[in-house]
């Protein structure tokens, strides 16, 4: 700064003895012009003693032989959107999904680094179909029968060929019909054809609005050809049975409060899962597996048009392939769910867990649920025939 004022002195020096005295206005002018010179200068300088210095300790770029360097660790991916799965499934398998997502949305956040959301439905298989159909924006479906995704299929919100989709069909879930008795078994109900017997009371669901009610109707009807040999015997021996139901539940969840918690009935069928889950919370369950039975096969699938519409396709596909997994299927088997995978269904545990049935059937076995819904459960079908012969 000093040496600033000095060559500024020596200029006004010698810019006045350049003008001499017979001009000292323009000198004072100039001296005043130069004056205000040197305040920007010393502003200008001061300024500069102030800004820090480059610290290398820092993160600025520095350059290097040309390249820029940085010293900022390389960012990680941005997290995704939230997203919001709707899941439609029916009434017994609220536990088991219950269990199940936590998991999986936990593997996805990690995996992903995106926060998945369930919003939840549980019901009759039949009544949450409709639900779908008519607006329920499921964004996922894990139904009691594929007759009910089917439908939805009709409907033009599932893609047709969904169950080439999954492993065994787009089979998920399993089961078997369990005949469940009171305490001691009062009434020696042991097979199908006892609760044909007068005196008994039946608790079953309603197979107009429950996929697990359409289940057991199966299980007696295939019992009862297997003993009678033709349709007309089979249906005689329903009327008896379906006289013995003092009233049809709307699902298979309703089913098992009556029997167990209102104290309904001498024998309930239901799944045999439900069963098992009852005895885990802490209820004496007297329960037999017959042996000519029924393979209870519950299907999932993606509502292809409303994932297209909530963007939401890449989650619900790895949620429905998650449920394929070993720690999927584990979960399953501990609500009393057949495991459909094979390693999972050989654990001591489970084999235990899970009698073999001598004679079960298949829906194909039946002709296909096509063929099954014209035969029984149509308007005007073998099931509405026998509600016609009951006097309630």
């Amino acid at each position: 700064m000093h040496f600033v004022l000095n060559v500024g002195q020596r200029f006004l020096y010698q810019v006045g003895q350049l003008f001499g005295s017979t001009n000292q206005l323009g000198l004072r002018a100039l001296r005043s012009y130069m004056a205000l010179f040197l305040v920007g200068v010393s502003l200008t300088l001061a300024i500069a003693a102030c800004a820090p210095t480059p610290d290398a300790t820092k993160n600025t770029p520095a350059t290097t032989g040309g390249t820029t360097l940085s010293t900022q660790a390389a960012p990680k991916g941005e997290a995704k959107k939230d997203v919001e799965l709707t899941l439609v499934s029916f009434a017994v398998t609220k536990q088991a999904h219950e269990a199940i997502i936590p998991k999986f949305v936990e593997k996805w956040q990690k995996e992903q680094n995106q926060k998945v959301t369930f919003k939840q439905s549980y019901g009759g298989s039949g009544s949450q179909t409709r639900a779908v159909i008519d607006g329920l924006e499921a964004d996922i479906v894990h139904l009691a029968l594929a007759a009910d995704t089917d439908k939805i299929e009709k409907a033009g919100l599932i893609d047709k060929g969904w169950e080439k989709e999954y492993p065994n069909d787009s089979i998920v879930s399993k089961s078997v019909a369990a005949l469940v008795t009171r305490d001691g078994n009062p009434k020696n109900i042991k097979d199908w054809s006892d609760l044909e017997k007068d005196g008994v009371s039946l608790i079953t669901a309603d197979p107009k609005t429950s996929g697990v009610a359409r289940w057991n109707f199966l299980a007696l009807w295939n019992a009862a050809v297997k003993k009678g040999g033709s349709d007309a015997k089979a249906q005689e021996a329903l009327v008896k049975v379906f006289k013995n139901v003092p009233i049809l539940t709307k699902d298979a969840r309703e089913a098992t409060d009556a029997f167990f918690k209102q104290g309904q009935g001498d024998a309930l069928i239901n799944y045999e899962n439900e069963i098992i889950l009852a005895g885990k919370k802490g209820q004496k369950v007297t329960y037999t597996i017959p042996d000519v039975n029924i393979s209870i096969d519950n299907p999932i699938a993606i509502v292809d048009k409303n994932v297209a519409k909530h963007g939401t396709k890449e989650a619900a596909e790895a949620f429905v392939k998650y449920l394929y997994t070993t720690e999927a299927q584990t979960e399953f088997a501990k609500l009393g769910f057949r495991p459909v995978d094979e390693t999972v269904a050989k654990e001591k545990q489970f084999a235990d867990q899970f009698p073999v049935v001598k004679e079960l059937a298949t829906v194909k076995d039946l002709g296909g649920w096509n063929e099954i819904n014209k035969k029984f459960f149509a308007d005007g079908a073998a099931f509405d025939q026998i509600q016609a012969q009951i006097k309630r």
